[in-house]
């Protein structure tokens, strides 16, 4: 059930087949034709069925060729039984046409919202992308948010992987709460990027992905981004770059009331990593982004190499207060780990011993023993 006030946008490709509406009384019915392109007769549904009502998209292939902007809507319950397929044989619509989501130069085939709007999926929904062209689901300018038991795939079924699939991005949300999730995913799996507060996830696996991770944020110096009361429980990293990170550019603002609880993984890249200095490795000791409360509670796999964690903190905003408790990493192959830390407040009562210094421009995935 997906549970949305304000915009939620849907950035991979999702679907159902063209269409038939029936309205009667409050509800609107739409039935798939199964040809040609049915966004005229969803589009239609929406606006019909806008206000204190409910639309029906009955069994079948919905097929969408355009661009859709369903917002605005009121108490709306969407139910949602078919599959949806975006097309793959107009890419330069596409480009030409997507609308954008005003994060990373971030586009996108549908943005859906409105308050009190709730889509369920009843176990038959399908969102097919068609490929790699829309990749990921963004949550952006949201608030009280619910998603569950959702099964996401952005694998490549050709000779080229995929790219920046991450599984969600949270960005200017607050009240966002994820829940029984499955995502395969080349890059990110669960992000919480700048200004998004009150954020949730529990019970999600992972597989091929960057798992639990905030950020990025602070790119821009002069525009300040802030985390703030975030949890992560039950999740499990399945071949993953890293487990439960921070990464943030050399900018301003604060992470802080962070909580990674329960985290299982099994041969992950670097299972701990903080960086101020994300993807440049330069200016990181010039980073104002306050990392501040955060805690690793119940953290157990195994990592790739010997490295549990690489953590370097900025030397003009240290960490502060970070706590791990129950924590239990050990290298696939055997031999002792190793925890590199710098620039760490508490250090000393975190609660896990640091075997080393971290340097500033420590990589956030590594290709062997260090």
């Amino acid at each position: 059930m997906i549970l949305l006030t304000a915009v939620i946008l849907l950035a991979s490709a999702l679907g159902l087949a063209s269409a038939e509406v029936v309205k009667q009384g409050s509800t609107c019915t739409v039935t798939p034709s199964g040809t040609s392109d049915d966004t005229p007769q969803i589009l239609s549904a929406f606006r019909q069925c806008s206000t204190d009502s409910s639309i029906v998209f009955r069994e079948g292939t919905y097929n969408i060729r355009q661009v859709m902007e369903t917002t605005n809507l009121r108490n709306v319950s969407v139910d949602i039984l078919g599959r949806w397929v975006w097309s793959a044989d107009n890419l330069q619509y596409w480009i030409a046409n997507t609308l954008p989501v005003d994060y990373a130069g971030l586009y996108t085939a549908w943005k859906l919202g409105g308050t009190d709007v709730s889509v369920r999926g009843h176990g038959r929904a399908v969102f097919d992308g068609n490929g790699q062209v829309w990749i990921d689901e963004n949550l952006a300018y949201s608030q009280n948010v619910t998603m569950t038991n959702l099964d996401m795939n952005t694998t490549s079924s050709s000779q080229w992987t995929a790219v920046n699939t991450d599984g969600i991005d949270t960005w200017n949300s607050r009240d966002v709460h994820i829940a029984n999730w499955r995502v395969v995913s080349g890059d990110d799996c669960l992000s919480v990027k700048g200004n998004s507060t009150n954020i949730s996830f529990k019970n999600v696996t992972c597989y091929e992905s960057g798992c639990a991770v905030i950020g990025s944020m602070g790119s821009n110096a002069r525009q300040p981004d802030y985390v703030d009361n975030v949890h992560y429980e039950d999740i499990r990293c399945i071949h993953s770059s890293n487990a439960a990170w921070i990464k943030t550019y050399p900018g301003t603002g604060h992470v802080r009331n962070v909580t990674f609880k329960n985290i299982e993984f099994e041969d992950v890249n670097q299972p701990v990593y903080i960086t101020p200095c994300t993807y440049s490795g330069q200016n990181c000791d010039s980073s104002r982004v306050a990392i501040e409360d955060v805690s690793w509670i119940n953290v157990r796999g195994t990592s790739r190499y010997n490295i549990a964690a690489g953590m370097y903190c900025s030397a003009a905003a240290p960490c502060r207060n970070l706590r791990f408790e129950n924590i239990d990493i050990r290298p696939k192959n055997g031999g002792a780990v190793k925890v590199l830390c710098s620039n760490i407040q508490n250090q000393a009562t975190m609660g896990w011993q640091c075997t080393g210094t971290c340097p500033a421009n420590w990589p956030q995935q590594l290709n062997g023993n260090r």
